[in-house]
């Protein structure tokens, strides 16, 4: 096999685990899905997993950005994900910037996010541990709220256009305060899973009506 057929061979591994590491963590959660979980669920020893990705933490931050993919399609009202990065990782965050987001679908991102605790709990507890500036999923995160605040800013400006949004709003703020509820309503959840993530979201966005 040529160097080509190789590398096209290893990218498909690397999706394959993501796959499965996504579908362990969402059913075991994070604080369970050790290294030897999720190379025994794709049939690889510790260290033929940690080959692909480096380290947990490493493979970690790509399997939230794989989530990020569904969430991009989600918010884009697409059932199928947007195709991975050259090298087998999705871009660093949900690319909402890129996306014709009606604010409705964000209600429909916290929806789904309630079907799957354990990556909750691992973008959570991730993001907290990424404000150092030294942990490893630090840009991941800092790329991932640009992202999202500049999707979620666009989609703001066209409700106001639409008549749906109160036009004195101003929607870098707006979309700061609606990434701010949707991390809290993710860890209070976490902490009591009768919270409605999506049904408090939806109020409040009725709340933006004129």
């Amino acid at each position: 096999m040529g160097r080509r057929g190789s590398y096209a061979k290893g990218l498909a591994r690397r999706r394959e685990i993501l796959r499965t590491a996504l579908e362990v963590i969402a059913r075991s959660g994070y604080s369970s899905a050790s290294v030897r979980e999720l190379a025994d669920a794709v049939g690889l020893s510790q260290a033929g997993l940690l080959h692909h990705f480096g380290t947990k933490e490493e493979l970690f931050i790509e399997v939230l950005r794989a989530r990020d993919e569904v969430d991009a399609a989600v918010a884009a009202g697409d059932p199928a994900p947007r195709r991975s990065a050259p090298d087998g990782s999705a871009p660093g965050g949900p690319d909402l910037s890129a996306v014709p987001l009606e604010l409705g679908r964000f209600v429909e991102i916290l929806r789904r996010n309630a079907e799957v605790p354990g990556l909750i709990h691992l973008y959570t507890r991730l993001q907290a541990e990424a404000a150092d500036s030294g942990h490893p999923a630090h840009e991941y995160f800092r790329t991932r709220q640009q992202r999202v605040l500049a999707g979620l800013a666009r989609a703001v400006r066209a409700a106001q256009l639409q008549g749906d949004v109160q036009p004195e709003l101003d929607p870098e703020e707006t979309a700061l305060e609606l990434v701010a509820l949707a991390d809290g309503l993710q860890a209070q959840w976490l902490l009591d899973p009768r919270v409605d993530m999506a049904a408090v979201m939806a109020r409040h966005l009725e709340r933006l009506r004129p």
